[in-house]
C-alpha cells in the first residue's frame, strides 16, 4: 500500500467472448511528458495549493516544475491553482481500448443480432459506413473524453483489414497528434477480421509497421478464429521482428486451445528475443487454472517478459491480477470497446473500469479497492513504459483532483473529476478539455 493510503451465454458481446473457446515507436507515443527547460527559458511551474494526496488528513501543496513534482519551493512567478481541499490521485492508463470503432457522441445506434466474432466484425463494417462523422473525429472525441475522466495514456487498437484499409490507424494517429498535450498514445494495428482468413490483411499490417504508423502489431485467436496457429504467429512476429515494433494479441480462446496458443506466443517471444515487447490481451484461458498450473504458467510468462491485459468482463473471466503480479507478470487494465457495434456499453472512464475490476473481484477491504486502482494506474503505466505516478517528488505531475474522503470511497462512488493535470498543466476542468 502507498504510504498516504488507508490501512456462455446468448448473442451478446460477452457471450461471444466466452464462447470463443515500448515499446515506443512514434515520437508522440508513450513517452514521459515532462519537458526539460530550454537554455535561458524560465521553468514552467505551477503550484496546486490545498490538496490532499491520496486523501491525507492535512492539505498540502503540490509543486510542478517542467512536468515533474518537486519538493523545493515554487519558482518566482509560478502559476497558482487552488485545489479547495480536494483529493489528488494519480491519473490512470487505459491499456486496451478501440477508439476507431466508437459511436460515442453520435446519434443512437440500434445494434443488429450477431453470434460470432466474424458476424460482429461484419457489423463493424456496417457501422463504419453508416456513421457520418469521420473516423478521426470520433476517435479524437472519445480519446479527449477519456482525458477529462482522468486518463493520461492509452494503448489504442485500430482495426486493419481490406474493408478499412489503414483508415483506423490513420484516424487514431490524427487524434494522437491533436491530443499530444494531454495524452500519451500507443497504436496497435489490430487484425479484427483475422490475419490469415482475410486476404490482404498481412500486407496492411506490414505497411502499418514499415511506415512507423503503429507501435505494435496484433493478432487474434490463432486457432479458434484464424485456424492457423503457426502461420498467423509467424506473420505477426515476423513483422514485429523486421520493423522493431511490439506485439499485442487478442486471445479469447479458452482451456487447452488458449493454452496452446499462449505457449506458442511464449516460444516465439523467446526465440526472437522480444522479451518486454509482447502483450496478450484478455487471455481467457488463464482464469480458473488450478493454482499449481497457474503458478507455473505465470513463471513462464514472467521469464519471457510477456505482459497481460484484462478488461474485467466478469468474475470468471477477469485475470487473477495479484497472483500474476506476485510472479512478476505485469497486468494492465483497459476499457475495450466503447459504444461500438459490439455493445452499447462502455464509457472510456478508467476510474470506473477500476471500480468494475474491484466489483468482479468482490473487493471489500480498503486495500483491495486500492489494489484495483493501482492496476488501472500503475499496471498500465508499466505496460506502456511510462514512469509510475506516486505524487512524490520526482514523479510525473500527472494527477486528478476530486472531492471525497479517501481513495477507497472515491473508487466506489466515482465522483466527478474536477481537475485533470498532465505534466503540471491543467488539461481538463469539470469534464471539459481546457485547450492546448
Amino acid at each position: 500500500m502507498h504510504p498516504h493510503s488507508p490501512a456462455a451465454t446468448g448473442l451478446t458481446r460477452r457471450g461471444v467472448l466466452v464462447g470463443t473457446a515500448a515499446f515506443a515507436g512514434a515520437a508522440a507515443t508513450a513517452t514521459a511528458p515532462a519537458a526539460e527547460a530550454a537554455p535561458g527559458r524560465p521553468p514552467r511551474a505551477t503550484v496546486f495549493r490545498n490538496v490532499r494526496p491520496y486523501g491525507a488528513k492535512r492539505p498540502t501543496d503540490l509543486v510542478a516544475v517542467d512536468g515533474l513534482l518537486t519538493s523545493g519551493p515554487a519558482p518566482h512567478g509560478a502559476e497558482v491553482v487552488d485545489g479547495g481541499g480536494r483529493i489528488a490521485l494519480p491519473t490512470l492508463v487505459d491499456a486496451h481500448i478501440h477508439p476507431d470503432k466508437t459511436a460515442w457522441g453520435e446519434p443512437w445506434v440500434s445494434r443488429n443480432p450477431a453470434g460470432s466474432i466474424a458476424e460482429y466484425a461484419e457489423e463493424d463494417v456496417k457501422l463504419y459506413h453508416a456513421l457520418r462523422t469521420p473516423l478521426e473525429e470520433r476517435a479524437e472525441r472519445l480519446m479527449g473524453h477519456a482525458v477529462t475522466r482522468g486518463t493520461r495514456a492509452m494503448r489504442a487498437h485500430a482495426d486493419v483489414a481490406p474493408a478499412f484499409d489503414l483508415a483506423g490507424v490513420e484516424g487514431a494517429g490524427s487524434a494522437r497528434r491533436n491530443l499530444r498535450h494531454a495524452l500519451d498514445v500507443e497504436i496497435v494495428a489490430f487484425p479484427q477480421h483475422g490475419v490469415i482468413r482475410t486476404p490482404g490483411t498481412r500486407e496492411l499490417l506490414e505497411e502499418a509497421a514499415r511506415t512507423g504508423a503503429v507501435d505494435r502489431v496484433g493478432g487474434i485467436d490463432p486457432i479458434g478464429f484464424d485456424e492457423a496457429l503457426d502461420e498467423q504467429l509467424d506473420v505477426v512476429f515476423g513483422i514485429a521482428d523486421r520493423h522493431g515494433v511490439g506485439v499485442d494479441i487478442h486471445l479469447h480462446e479458452r482451456a487447452a486451445t488458449g493454452l496452446e496458443s499462449l505457449r506458442a506466443i511464449i516460444a516465439r517471444t523467446r526465440a526472437l528475443s522480444l522479451q518486454g515487447k509482447v502483450t496478450v490481451s484478455h487471455v481467457f484461458c488463464v482464469p480458473g487454472l488450478p493454482e499449481r498450473e497457474l503458478d507455473q504458467l505465470a513463471a513462464e510468462l514472467a521469464d519471457a517478459g510477456i505482459s497481460l491485459t484484462t478488461v474485467a468482463p466478469s468474475s470468471d473471466l477477469v485475470l487473477p491480477v495479484d497472483r500474476l503480479r506476485a510472479h512478476g507478470v505485469e497486468v494492465g487494465l483497459g476499457s475495450d470497446g466503447v459504444r461500438d457495434s459490439w455493445s452499447p456499453f462502455g464509457n472510456a472512464d478508467m476510474l470506473h473500469r477500476a471500480h468494475l475490476l474491484a466489483w468482479v473481484g468482490d473487493a471489500r477491504l480498503d486495500e483491495e479497492l486500492e489494489a484495483a486502482f493501482r492496476t488501472g494506474a500503475d499496471g498500465g503505466a508499466r505496460l506502456l513504459g511510462l514512469p509510475e505516478t506516486d505524487l512524490e517528488p520526482g514523479s510525473p505531475a500527472d494527477f486528478l483532483l476530486v472531492r471525497g474522503e479517501c481513495l477507497a470511497q472515491i473508487l466506489v462512488d466515482l465522483p466527478q473529476r474536477d481537475l485533470v493535470v498532465r505534466a503540471g498543466r491543467v488539461v481538463a476542468r469539470d469534464g471539459e478539455l481546457t485547450g492546448r
